[in-house]
């Protein structure tokens, strides 16, 4: 096992310097190599636990030891054998032979993939039930640095509640809100070393709220003509295909898991879920290359999955149907996914987009979703691989004059009749809003619709539509307010989630994510994926922490003030009052506040002279509002109720209707506009100050960025406000130039 450091790529959260405070220790790895990640041998005949590491346990072992050595032997520590003295233990429970130390930590049993983590008579201690909690224990103290061998405190796996579903109402917005000032950050993620180390620390129990934390890659083979090699990416090309084929050399992919690992991750899709032609065949004749990949995440704990086409038994088999109730369609699968967990034993599953955007689907044949999606699941069962079926069903030919049609309502009309009939490994994969990753949506009423369905909530980390990774847009603070979501009771959209799953950000780029900044969304993600309930200041200061471990606090601080509220700075200069898009048509970038208005796309805005926003009640609009559940289905219904970020999704009002800040809707959009732009232009003398912090490059490029960023904001402040000064004819009440 070789720890990858691919050549010319920026190391990301796991530079070296953030392991020397584990590597400078003497280092104690135990392990009886595992048949498989959770140390046992399956009886004979039975399928893997679904959801579980990859099966080759020995493989996460050799990754440990060879991440032990490796910080080691670049940081003066030394690997330690049982019976020597050693500052860290990394044990498993089922080891033969635990020192003291350890068996002063061990408690009630972890459970898959967890680790507990503590300090006995001066040796920090990490056990785990299985190699994977030993790899995630591990990074955990990497992550902690300094703090894992001194007291509890800052890092213990409790974490602060779940945001409430709403912020506070809007509050007025000053006309020059003034410059933005480092503020000290919320919680630093290294420390320097103290010199006294207490001997004891009480054992914390980490372990993750979800069992499948899945990234989604929409990566081409092909270069599609329109969507290019990564559709909605920004980051170069992929990391995986290139020029029609794999990539030769996967030391890149290598590295991507061992960054995955280090912040929660244990899933990923390889492929477009706009499955081509090329793409298709990854199922069958091309499935070696997927192996490959598969080969380099292993190590890391990480299965693969594969998009494929809900009409591959005619594309790929030749049949002349694709009806998931015809029997030799269900055979064709059951072979076709035989042969795959062949080639690839801890192979994930499949996810498929169907009935969607023009891919086939099971409609096509008078059948429904459930029928699609337990087809495949039962030619996964035997192997214990799962489906994720997408619930982006919508109709996307829609007249723009008819008004009863609500874009926004089809997932939960599509999908909540059919509660109860998918199978147990049917994953019900359900976008976080009821639109498509606007900067502001309403949770999707279809989260809390399919009690008896299991759900994976949808994220997006690629920025599609939160400035593609030119502007800084830190994304936590809306993911968290969506997890923190209750519907009807105590229960939030985290506890009622099956899995997390998102659109990566992640391509060939030397930066990972185009924007050297967007890494922070990439581990964010996984982080909140494995502790729903975590604050996202505090998970800011931890990637700050890891990806600059040597900086000093002006550095820390003013990232930290650069990034925290950046996502309400871009809601701020974009789309108001939650009523989305405004963007070009096609690629989704930059200001058009009308680009959409007439299209078949159902993305529309309604404004005319009078008002703005969409009639979404049950009253006199498209009923939307009736799909959630008491209080939210009057909350929404009721003008007076709505909360403001949301007036526009639900309510059609006028220009001068009077928000909760006191100002009117025209005036609010003036304003927020105004301060967004001034917000971002904010954020260069910030960066200026840090010439000389970072490194050149790395300086250079967010630099160009901020700059993009600070022209976008203006061309999106100039355009709205002179878009609503000709409409409602309202001028702006402090009389700033509106053109």
């Amino acid at each position: 096992m070789t720890i990858p450091h691919p050549t010319g790529v920026h190391p990301a959260w796991l530079p070296p310097a953030a392991f020397r405070a584990a590597g400078s220790r003497r280092v104690l790895v135990l392990a009886d190599e595992p048949t498989t990640a959770h140390g046992h041998t399956p009886a004979e005949g039975t399928a893997p636990t679904q959801g579980a590491a990859p099966a080759d346990g020995a493989a996460l072992v050799a990754t440990v030891r060879a991440e032990v050595a490796e910080a080691c032997g670049r940081h003066g520590g030394a690997v330690a054998a049982l019976g020597q003295a050693c500052d860290l233990v990394l044990a498993l429970t089922s080891a033969r032979a635990l020192p003291p130390a350890a068996e002063a930590v061990r408690g009630p049993e972890i459970g898959p993939e967890g680790f507990l983590l503590g300090r006995q008579d001066g040796v920090t201690v990490v056990l785990a039930d299985d190699p994977a909690g030993l790899l995630y224990g591990w990074f955990e103290v990497v992550r902690q640095g300094e703090a894992a061998f001194g007291p509890a405190g800052d890092h213990a796996p409790e974490a602060a509640p779940p945001a409430e579903p709403h912020r506070p109402e809007l509050e007025p917005t000053e006309p020059h809100p003034p410059a933005l000032e480092p503020t000290e950050p919320h919680r630093p993620a290294q420390r320097p070393a103290e010199p006294h180390r207490p001997a004891q620390r009480p054992a914390e129990r980490h372990r993750p709220a979800l069992k499948r934390r899945m990234l989604d890659h929409w990566d081409n083979i092909d270069v599609h003509p329109v969507m290019g090699q990564v559709e909605r990416g920004y980051s170069g090309g992929s990391i995986f295909w290139r020029d029609g084929a794999r990539c030769a050399d996967l030391t890149r992919v290598r590295a991507y898991g061992r960054l995955l690992a280090a912040s929660g991750i244990n899933a990923v899709t390889v492929n477009n879920v706009n499955v081509h032609a090329t793409e298709a065949r990854l199922l069958t004749d091309r499935l070696g290359e997927v192996a490959a990949i598969a080969a380099e995440l292993r190590p890391y704990g990480i299965r693969v999955h594969l998009s494929v086409n809900f009409a591959s038994p005619i594309q790929l088999g030749g049949l002349p149907s694709a009806d998931p109730l015809d029997e030799s369609v269900r055979e064709w699968w059951a072979r076709t996914t035989e042969r795959v967990y062949e080639t690839i034993p801890d192979f994930g599953g499949y996810v498929v987009k169907a009935d969607s955007e023009g891919q086939p689907g099971p409609f096509a044949y008078g059948r429904s979703h459930a029928d699609g999606a337990n087809t495949l699941a039962d030619a996964l069962a035997p192997h214990g691989g799962v489906v994720h079926w997408r619930a982006f069903v919508y109709n996307h030919r829609q007249d723009w004059r008819d008004r009863a049609t609500d874009r926004a309502r089809a997932a939960h009309d599509h999908f909540a009749p059919l509660d109860g009939q998918f199978r147990d490994n049917a994953i019900l994969q359900v976008k976080h809003g009821p639109m498509d990753f606007q900067t502001r949506e309403p949770v999707s009423p279809v989260i809390g619709a399919m009690p008896g369905t299991r759900l994976a909530v949808e994220l997006q980390v690629t920025q599609e539509y939160t400035g593609q990774q030119r502007h800084v847009c830190y994304l936590p603070p809306m993911w968290s307010e969506v997890l923190g979501f209750r519907f009807r009771s105590e229960d939030t959209v985290a506890d009622v989630a099956t899995e997390l799953v998102a659109v990566s950000n992640a391509g060939d780029d030397p930066y990972w994510t185009g924007h050297p900044l967007a890494q922070a969304n990439l581990y964010a993600f996984g982080r909140l994926a494995w502790a729903p309930r975590s604050d996202p200041a505090a998970i800011l200061d931890e990637w700050i922490g890891l990806t600059f471990p040597e900086a000093g606090e002006a550095l820390r601080s003013t990232l930290h003030t650069m990034m925290d509220g950046s996502w309400r700075t871009y809601e701020r200069y974009t789309a108001p009052l939650g009523v989305g898009f405004m963007v070009r048509p096609g690629h989704h970038y930059g200001p058009d506040v009308d680009g959409y208005e007439y299209t078949p796309w159902g993305t529309y805005h309604f404004a005319d002279r009078d008002g703005i926003g969409v009639d979404r009640t049950r009253a006199t609009g498209t009923g939307f509002t009736g799909q959630y559940p008491e209080p939210w289905s009057e909350v929404y219904e009721s003008l007076a109720e709505c909360p403001d970020e949301l007036l526009l999704f639900f309510h059609h009002v006028p220009y001068e209707h009077v928000l909760r800040s006191g100002v009117t809707v025209v005036q609010h959009i003036y304003d927020t506009h105004f301060a967004g732009a001034e917000e971002a232009a904010a954020l260069r003398p910030l960066w200026e100050k840090l010439a000389g912090e970072v490194d050149p490059a790395l300086h250079a490029r967010v630099k160009e960025r901020l700059d993009e960023q600070i022209r976008c904001a203006e061309e999106w402040r100039d355009q709205v406000n002179t878009y609503f000064l000709r409409k409602s004819g309202v001028p702006d009440a402090r009389g700033r130039r509106v053109y």
